[in-house]
């Protein structure tokens, strides 16, 4: 894949690097592809050097893209289920989620439950209440990415899991993780605890010294490795032609050394790195471990899209590769910079490039829990921010370098041209980096450095011009792949070229040696004749292919270089022009009339050109005669004035120019005329017609003297630039600057504390409200860094609550600099009084005219005296609250106390010979006092609010569960005059089921109090209670039971304002709503619903509730 560029046109560098990476990407998929063929067929042994150049059919790319991002496998340390966005229904689930979500018949004794996840079963059903919640509002969010991980739990086994959830084109893909037993799990919420695992790091990067992209790597490298615990940690560094090299690297003392090792651009697929913008963390926990297959809904039409999953299985071949170089478990993690500004200006993704990788490896499997891979990889958005800065710093200074060098390079050529710049120090090889170069001028040449011979540079001369006689040059970093045929008698010495062409007939020329000379390896050495013992997909394999990748090519030229080699034709063309001429002169002896004649068309028509140039150039031109007046006026200078052509040509330019600027023009028309020409003089014209409003176009001039065959002056010529829109922004600017400076400066208390930083986060603004607030003065903060010297945790400065606060500050900080919207955190520091002050923190990107951030606008929101006030009162409320909730904990201790005695008493009891009815009425007693005791411990009233209270799940008989029931509200119908009646089918007596038979009890014995409770007491009055079953068939062998409770009581029935509490939530509610309310919340919980039907007669609770049947009591 050389690269070959005829000068025909100069496209800016941005659209140039574009174009090149389109050609790698286009030109290396095959490759890709035919590779990944190659491995299959061969049985996982072939030679991988021999695969790298190929013609690859289009349907063999499309099989293998399609493989790549839609592979049917995934690793099995997690379990995946994707699901339709609105419907939650399942559409396609990994092989292993029934097992690992504990859905196996185990789980309940004697249900079948292997069928209780399939195709179009509701995924909110598989998790715990809160967990369910916290998918289906994660699914309702634009970014779902953002709240991840979503913390969920089995319903049936209560095990925790990580759900990360992204979009694909069907729905959502879930991946879950387990959390492992050791760790505390954290949420979206707790995303702080990742950020904080990365902080030391982050710290230690930004305290380096720029300049030293190296000592960055190094840091980086040994950061993560110590931040994750991997055998070997390297950062991969991709170059222009997309090949790689290992630019640092920590490793445990026993492995062999990859540093400075480079690997061909196919070791790392365009499709993987695809995936890598898609995906930035990637982690393989065991290549060993076998794939677990991906089924799904026959309805989809393709086979589902893994490229966002953490869980997507490795590719065979890359897997092949990491057990033969001894890896077995890998972290790749993106580093991506910024990329062309007119890219990014439509679209921050696409404006982010791939600048190279930081690779983990292990030895043996290792598994890297979520948090602590988000920590990586925010790491890398720091470190990303950091090499985009040293990438900037580099191609300035290379800029600055290269500029010098040509401005000495022309000094010579005003000296001696064009044999200045080959002969004389500094030279043509001190422009770009090079081996060689030659001049070849007049059929001569000169040599520097490594080159061809005299007779091999004039031909290649000669085949420039027979093959290439339309460009103006050739840039290639093979000339064997650029098509010269004498190309293979060059040697490595001579691989890369670019040639400018500086006359019809001359050349300047650079020259590179083959890549593989530059490249040097640190770890074991190259040895050519060394074998692999066939296991080609080796790094040194790896090595040995692109060495022979490279054997002839050079490095490619980069467009810095190209740019200022053009920039040299064009002054070496300018200066040589003038000799040609003189050249000519000598070898024709004299003219003829025909050739006077031509020369004189040839002149005619040049004038007429130069006349029609003028006319319609792009910027305005005007002359005037000796005398002053307009004798040339072209288009633009028209348009910019309203004032036509004819109206004027023989007009004194002194009639047009405005009052300010008569001095000026005459000043400049006197100079002129006596040879002196002006430059860079600001006028002012008046403007006329349509386009007359009083106001003036401004223009900045140069004078040019017109001479007549005497060299008199006898006119001047004005080339002028349009300053106009320019001044009006530039004046409205100056106000608007003057505006925030009086605003952000002026010590009023309207104007809240503000503070600013640079791109490097040194303060650059401390207004007086914040030198107020704080009692740090402006000259102390102003030029400072914001974190360390004007905020710290030490004992000068402005001093933060903690260590936690700074690094808070530190983290939103970064997250603004690299592009985030704004940021708020609570803040909390000290003044010089040492007062705690207490504010929110307001963070806001600050960009420069071409969108590029520049820095951070903070605002420090204080609460007013009548808010701190009200936020005391607060604080004595939740104080009385805390009391209150003390008070109601000693009293639940004291209510244990006779609990704890009465279940001793029940064990004694229960430990004696009992008749049946005596054991009956001690299993119902034991019952009320679980639900007793259950009652006590429920101290988070909040999630029963919320309705993520945790179900205990046991075996029970739905019939002991209601005579209970009809116990507990005995007491209360005898003193109401109300007779209960338990009016159920005998089935329910026998019916065990498998559910949290405490809570079902505590909900219906509610519900039927407050039934009793709002009866009218007269003769005859009821209460029914019935529980009516219906059950069915799920699968094979299970069966659930929908159980419908229902209370009747005669009319009127409820208070409205009851019914009213119970489904909505309020701040001010009865006590009798309050408990309807968290009943209702129960029953949610356990996947049910209350209902309340008011009649003419009578009214009713129905509550509906599902439960596993286990089986039925013998008779």
């Amino acid at each position: 894949m050389s690269s070959v560029s005829l000068n025909k046109t100069s496209p800016s560098r941005s659209s140039s690097s574009r174009s090149k990476h389109g050609a790698h990407v286009v030109s290396q998929t095959p490759i890709d592809a035919k590779l990944d063929v190659d491995f299959r067929e061969s049985e996982r042994s072939f030679d991988y050097s021999a695969s790298v150049d190929c013609n690859v059919p289009s349907a063999t790319v499309s099989a293998y893209l399609r493989n790549m991002q839609r592979g049917r496998l995934i690793q099995p340390f997690g379990c995946l289920i994707a699901i339709h966005e609105q419907s939650f229904s399942v559409l396609a689930y990994s092989e292993n989620a029934p097992e690992m979500l504990d859905l196996a018949p185990h789980t309940v004794p004697n249900i079948g439950q292997q069928e209780a996840l399939t195709f179009g079963t509701d995924v909110r059903t598989l998790f715990q209440s809160p967990g369910a919640a916290a998918l289906q509002k994660a699914a309702n969010h634009g970014e779902v990415n953002l709240l991840n991980p979503i913390l969920v739990h089995c319903k049936t086994s209560g095990k925790p899991f990580y759900a990360i959830l992204h979009r694909v084109d069907v729905g959502l893909v879930i991946d879950l993780e387990p959390v492992g037993q050791d760790d505390v799990p954290v949420t979206a919420a707790g995303a702080l605890k990742s950020y904080k695992l990365a902080a030391k790091a982050i710290s230690r990067l930004q305290s380096l010294p720029s300049g030293d992209i190296s000592l960055l790597c190094n840091v980086i490298v040994k950061e993560v490795s110590d931040l994750t615990g991997y055998d070997r940690t390297m950062v991969y560094k991709f170059h222009e032609d997309e090949h790689g090299e290992v630019v640092a690297e920590c490793h445990r003392p026993d492995l062999e050394p990859y540093l400075g090792l480079h690997y061909p651009a196919t070791d790392i697929p365009q499709a993987s790195r695809f995936l890598f913008m898609k995906n930035k963390v990637r982690m393989i926990c065991d290549c060993l471990a076998p794939s677990v297959k991906v089924i799904q809904d026959k309805t989809l039409a393709q086979p589902l899209s893994l490229c966002g999953s953490a869980l997507r299985s490795p590719h065979g071949c890359h897997a092949q590769y990491m057990a033969n170089m001894g890896s077995v478990a890998s972290l790749v993690m993106s580093v991506t910079i910024n990329g062309d500004d007119d890219e990014m200006e439509h679209d921050q993704q696409k404006g982010r490039k791939l600048w190279g990788l930081v690779v983990c490896h292990h030895t043996s499997p290792k598994f890297v829990p979520f948090p602590l891979r988000y920590a990586c990889e925010f790491l890398m958005q720091v470190f990303g921010v950091q090499i985009h800065k040293e990438v900037e710093l580099a191609a300035q200074s290379r800029e600055k370098h290269i500029m010098q060098t040509q401005s000495l390079l022309c000094d010579m050529l005003l000296r001696d041209a064009p044999l200045g710049i080959v002969t004389q120090s500094p030279n043509v090889m001190d422009l770009v980096k090079c081996d060689g170069a030659a001049l070849y001028y007049r059929k001569k040449v000169w040599l520097l450095g490594v080159t061809p011979s005299e007779v091999q540079v004039g031909d290649i001369a000669a085949w420039l011009l027979e093959y290439h006689s339309e460009s103006t040059g050739l840039s290639t970093d093979s000339l064997m792949e650029a098509g010269y045929p004498g190309a293979s008698d060059l040697g490595d010495e001579v691989c890369g070229m670019a040639a400018i062409r500086i006359t019809s007939m001359d050349f300047l020329f650079w020259f590179r040696s083959h890549t593989a000379k530059e490249i040097m390896w640190s770890g074991a050495k190259h040895d050519p004749d060394e074998k692999d013992d066939g296991r080609k997909m080796h790094p040194r394999s790896s090595f040995k292919a692109f060495l022979e990748v490279v054997k002839r090519r050079s490095i490619p030229w980069e467009d810095v270089e190209m740019d200022v080699i053009h920039s040299l034709q064009l002054i070496l063309r300018e200066s040589l022009q003038d000799n040609n001429v003189d050249d000519s002169k000598m070898i024709v002896t004299g003219p003829s009339v025909d050739d006077r004649m031509q020369r004189m068309d040839e002149l005619r028509i040049a004038t007429t050109e130069m006349v029609r140039l003028i006319e319609t150039a792009a910027v305005p031109i005007f002359a005037v005669d000796a005398a002053g007046n307009i004798n040339g006026w072209n288009d633009k200078a028209a348009e910019l004035t309203g004032l036509a052509v004819e109206q004027a040509i023989g007009r004194p330019l002194i009639d047009i120019v405005g009052d300010d600027s008569i001095q000026v023009v005459k000043n400049m028309l006197s100079f002129a005329l006596q040879g002196v020409e002006k430059q860079n003089v600001e006028i002012k014209l008046k403007t006329f017609g349509h386009q007359e409003n009083g106001s003036l176009t401004i223009l900045v001039v140069n004078a040019c003297c017109s001479r007549d065959i005497k060299e008199d002056v006898v006119g001047v010529c004005f080339v002028a630039q349009d300053l106009t829109g320019e001044k009006i922004v530039k004046d409205k600017y100056i106000r608007l600057l003057g505006d925030y400076v009086g605003i952000v400066q002026t010590p009023s208390a309207l104007i809240p504390p503000i503070f600013m930083t640079d791109e490097n986060c040194h303060c650059s603004e401390w207004n007086d409200a914040m030198q107020n607030l704080s009692g740090l003065r402006r000259e102390e903060a102003v030029g400072r860094a914001l974190l360390g010297e004007v905020f710290t945790v030490s004992n000068f400065g402005c001093r933060v609550k903690d260590q936690d606060t700074l690094t808070k500050l530190r983290i939103l900080l970064n997250g603004v600099l690299a592009g985030q919207d704004a940021c708020k955190l609570f803040f909390g520091f000290f003044d010089l009084q040492g007062n705690c002050v207490e504010a929110l923190l307001s963070a806001n990107k600050r960009s420069d005219e071409e969108g590029r951030i520049t820095g951070v606008l903070c605002f420090i929101h204080v609460a007013s005296p009548e808010l701190q006030y009200a936020m005391q009162v607060q604080r004595i409320a939740e104080q009385a609250a805390a009391d209150s909730l003390r008070k109601v904990a000693y009293i639940r201790q004291e209510i244990k106390k006779p609990l704890s005695g009465i279940m001793l008493m029940q064990n004694l009891m229960g430990s004696s010979n009992l008749s049946k009815e005596q054991q009956q009425l001690h299993k119902k007693s034991t019952l009320c006092r679980e639900q007793l005791t259950k009652i006590v411990d429920d101290t988070d009233v909040e999630s029963m609010e919320e309705c993520y209270m945790e179900m205990n799940s046991v075996e029970f008989n739905l019939g002991e569960a209601m005579e209970v029931v009809i116990n507990q509200v005995m007491i209360l119908s005898r003193e109401r005059q109300v007779q209960v009646i338990h009016d159920s089918p005998a089935e329910v007596l026998t019916m065990v089921l498998y559910g949290d038979n405490l809570r079902l009890q505590q909900v219906v014995s509610d519900f039927l109090t407050n039934a009793i409770q709002f009866t009218p007491s007269f003769d005859g009055s009821t209460v029914v209670l019935t529980a009516i079953p219906t059950k069915e068939r799920i699968g094979t062998k299970m069966h659930i039971v929908h159980v419908e409770f229902r209370i009747t009581h005669p009319a009127p029935g409820m208070p409205d304002y009851l019914i009213q509490e119970m489904f909505h939530d309020s701040n001010r509610v009865s006590r009798e709503g309050l408990g309807l309310h968290l009943s209702q919340n129960l029953v949610k919980v356990m996947n049910g619903s209350v209902q309340y039907h008011r009649g003419a007669e009578t009214s009713s609770f129905r509550i509906l509730i599902d439960f596993p049947l286990v089986h039925h009591i013998n008779s």
